[in-house]
């Protein structure tokens, strides 16, 4: 087996759940890069900006820079940018920051949607739906991802994905997802030099994570701490992942004996 040289490692339900770190998580991740094995945090959050997402969890106790933190609002944010868009956007207030101002003297020319639950009413989709619909076509609907649901303190709660799909069918336009399982998402966020054999993505969504990374070459390690439910799977219907695990710290662990 080729020994992992990288591990790209989701966040949300993975490290932590909110403000509480998965058990033994903090220490792992030490472990982890005593290893020897590089570091990249590849996020779809979208409720924070990279700043208030990194701030969070130091406070929580890990080691980390903010610039191992590759999120798919920078990848949306560059997308905006290098399209010159002028978009209408779905976002937390606290997201909005890792974007480009509007232009006021021009109209809106596309929709940029991520999560953001205190938006999802009538009112926001509502006018979102007039903008691309009244560009006969010619607007952009873009997912920052186009997650199902996620895992909060209360239980899981829905994604963005229903309400990307839900402007996609009212409009007949078809997204542009940029954030997990996006192939260029993997590829951008894996480091200078290794190929994908030599990259493990560790995460708790069986498809965004795992599926994703595995379809460019990667392995893919899922955890049962965040939204994967096993006991939803029969014992024969398991997702067809490089591995299951109870939590990160197992991860590494399994990470460790293959390279000792």
């Amino acid at each position: 087996m080729i020994p992992i040289k990288a591990a790209l490692i989701d966040l949300s339900g993975t490290l932590h759940v909110e403000d509480q770190p998965t058990d033994g998580a903090v220490e792992a991740l030490k472990r982890l890069r005593q290893l020897g094995v590089s570091v990249k945090f590849v996020t779809n959050t979208t409720k924070e900006s990279v700043s208030s997402l990194y701030a969070r969890l130091v406070k929580i106790g890990f080691q980390l820079e903010q610039t191992e933190i590759y999120s798919s609002l920078t990848a949306a944010s560059r997308f905006v940018q290098s399209n010159n868009l002028n978009p209408y956007y779905i976002l937390t207030d606290d997201a909005r920051k890792d974007f480009p101002a509007n232009d006021s003297a021009n109209e809106y020319d596309s929709v940029v949607v991520g999560l953001a639950p205190e938006r999802f009413s009538y009112e926001y989709l509502n006018e979102a739906f007039r903008i691309l619909h009244n560009s006969k076509g010619t607007a952009r609907l873009v997912a920052i991802h186009e997650g199902k649901f996620y895992k909060t303190k209360d239980g899981i709660s829905l994604g963005p994905g229903c309400f990307v799909k839900g402007l996609e069918y009212s409009t007949g336009l078809k997204s542009e997802c940029i954030g997990k399982p996006n192939a260029y998402f993997f590829r951008s966020a894996m480091p200078d030099g290794l190929k994908p054999e030599e990259c493990v993505m560790i995460g708790d969504d069986p498809n965004d994570d795992c599926l994703g990374a595995m379809a460019i070459g990667m392995r893919g390690f899922l955890v049962e701490t965040g939204k994967f439910q096993h006991e939803l799977y029969d014992k024969d219907a398991l997702p067809k992942v490089s591995g299951i695990f109870k939590n990160f710290s197992a991860v590494v662990e399994c990470i460790s004996k293959t390279l000792n």
